[in-house]
């Protein structure tokens, strides 16, 4: 019964991602300013960013354990632990989820794909350093 309900509420009108990590996001600013009771989130907003941040591993973590054991079920409940900690993070830092999007943009743009930069050589004092991908020539070795 809950199910249908919640694919009632927010069935196609909000299948997109973007949508629903704004909704995401928007529930965590109205718990952040009092305007929606939330325990668990309040608790974790009231913490400090190293604590968020401990959560974000620890589900990051829990998803990668699942994938290894091949529980498909555990890793798609993980994963949305997983984003609601990244969420509470973000929301920590000011960053809009728009903010994530457009750097996806971005680097499909230029790379073809969304997926991690390549990393540039490092220099002899400085160490790694991820590659601008402006400044990136595809194709190129």
């Amino acid at each position: 019964m809950l199910k249908a309900k919640v694919k009632e509420t927010f069935g196609a009108a909000n299948a997109n991602g973007q949508d629903r990590m704004a909704r995401l996001a928007s529930a965590i600013a109205e718990v952040r300013s009092g305007g929606r009771l939330s325990p668990r989130t309040s608790k974790l907003l009231a913490s400090d960013i190293a604590k968020m941040a401990k959560k974000v591993v620890e589900e990051a973590a829990e998803t990668a354990i699942d994938a290894v054991r091949g529980d498909r079920a555990a890793v798609v409940n993980e994963s949305v632990d997983l984003l609601y900690n990244l969420s509470i993070v973000w929301s920590e830092m000011g960053i809009d989820p728009d903010e994530v999007w457009t750097e996806m943009d971005r680097r499909e743009a230029v790379l073809g794909m969304v997926e991690k930069l390549p990393k540039a050589k490092p220099d002899d004092d400085d160490g790694p350093k991820a590659v601008e991908p402006d400044l990136i020539r595809l194709g190129e070795d």
